[in-house]
């Protein structure tokens, strides 16, 4: 498999040490260079915000196409593959900072930066459409080397990401989007309830509901607090405290049941789980059963 490769700009060689700490372009600027395709890359040192003004596109986002159509905004942060295919008529910026320059807010430390998405803008709303102003005037000061320049674009920035975390916690609560996030969650239970002895990854039930594994963690995230992986697990202890507690079937015999190979390799992961080693959770429990 061919290596994604990392870039401080697209398609310039990363040097050693960055030499700025934000760069702003048109979109149309630097695709137009590629036949208006940015392949997929990543960035080690610095995340993104693309502004789609006008036009269309496609984002490849990990492993998951998603259309974006304008006015939306695009947050990619660093080290995670991504690529963009453009309408020549593309109209927008994109923003390339350096991530020691975030500030501390939650938009900038949080949410928004642990994974890429895409926040439609409706303009019609304050928020948005300040976003987009914002945006526009930091682009303007960046071309423009007046007084304050620096602080004026760090304010903007942490603007930007502070009213972007906002609208995209406020389209999540969005009934579509609680229902549609609600419908991935059953399915994934199911998903796991079906295969959890087989020990997939989260790869293998990202791809059967159609979504990255980064998307499908977002979503499980946002609604139960938790990763895809903690739910595989959740279900292996819940069988493995179920076959402990009402069978006499030694440790090795239910870990052979769950899909363990190696016994030690069950006894670590219960332990890691629960603080204590199977047979003793087990001794523990049936007392308390017991003298309850």
């Amino acid at each position: 498999m061919q290596s994604v490769p990392t870039y401080m700009l697209y398609g310039e060689n990363a040097r050693e040490e960055p030499d700025f700490w934000v760069h702003c372009e048109t979109i149309e600027t630097r695709s137009s260079r590629y036949g208006w395709e940015i392949r997929l890359h990543r960035h080690e040192y610095f995340f993104q915000i693309l502004y789609l003004e006008s036009g269309s596109g496609d984002a490849l986002l990990d492993d998951r196409i998603v259309p974006i159509s304008p006015p939306s905004v695009v947050i990619v942060p660093a080290r995670f593959n991504h690529g963009f295919r453009f309408s020549r008529n593309v109209k927008g910026l994109v923003l390339t900072i350096l991530n020691t320059h975030l500030g501390h807010g939650p938009g900038e430390r949080g949410g928004m930066l642990s994974a890429p998405q895409v926040t439609r803008l409706d303009i019609n709303h304050a928020d948005a459409a300040y976003v987009a102003q914002t945006l526009t005037r930091l682009a303007d000061e960046f071309d423009n080397r007046r007084i304050g320049r620096g602080n004026l674009m760090a304010a903007y920035i942490s603007s930007t990401l502070q009213l972007l975390t906002r609208i995209s916690s406020a389209q999540d609560a969005s009934p579509q989007f609680a229902a549609d996030k609600r419908r991935r969650i059953d399915a994934l239970r199911a998903l796991i309830q079906e295969h959890f002895r087989a020990h997939k990854p989260v790869a293998f039930y990202a791809e059967a509901l159609g979504v990255s594994p980064t998307h499908l963690n977002r979503i499980v995230r946002s609604a139960l607090g938790c990763t895809a992986h903690d739910l595989i697990a959740e279900k292996l202890m819940e069988e493995s405290k179920a076959q402990l507690l009402f069978s006499t079937a030694p440790a090795s015999e239910v870990a052979a049941h769950l899909g363990f190979a190696d016994p030690a390799y069950f006894s670590r992961f219960f332990f890691s789980r629960s603080g204590e080693a199977p047979r003793a959770w087990r001794l523990r429990e049936q007392a308390r059963l017991e003298n309850s």
